[in-house]
């Protein structure tokens, strides 16, 4: 299983008007740990589209515990936790500075063809990264 996480600051544009994190940024966090995941890997996602290849989202899932505040700095721990083919699943948990559990997800994408949209296999940069995690 490959693992990695990042943090980001809950920025005010990010908050509603009771100071939480608005629901709807938590994909938008998901986002940053994807990219900075495939960085750390030695893959950036702008390479790959560089070469064609695209990910769109297929599958979203989000469940709120706990609701982050203005100014908390977020821990993002994206995980894949099985060898991707056509698609590839992340597992997400999002900590607060206290260390508590406020937000977990998943998301599945698939690899696509940016010119003919049509599915591809995973690009063999990326795989040959990602196969000593498993």
């Amino acid at each position: 299983m490959y693992t990695f996480e990042t943090q980001l600051r809950v920025c005010y544009a990010d908050t509603d008007k009771m100071g939480f994190a608005y629901y709807g940024n938590y994909p938008k966090y998901y986002e940053i740990a994807r990219v900075e995941a495939f960085r750390a890997l030695d893959y950036p996602y702008k390479e790959m589209e560089d070469s064609g290849v695209g990910m769109p989202v297929l599958d979203l899932l989000i469940k709120y515990h706990k609701p982050a505040k203005y100014d908390d700095l977020l821990t993002v721990k994206v995980s894949i936790p099985e060898m991707p083919r056509a698609r590839i699943k992340f597992e997400y948990r999002v900590i607060n500075e206290t260390c508590e559990l406020i937000n977990t997800g998943e998301t599945v994408l698939a690899f696509m063809h940016l010119n003919t949209g049509r599915p591809v296999k995973m690009p063999e940069q990326l795989k040959n990264a990602i196969a000593p995690f498993f």
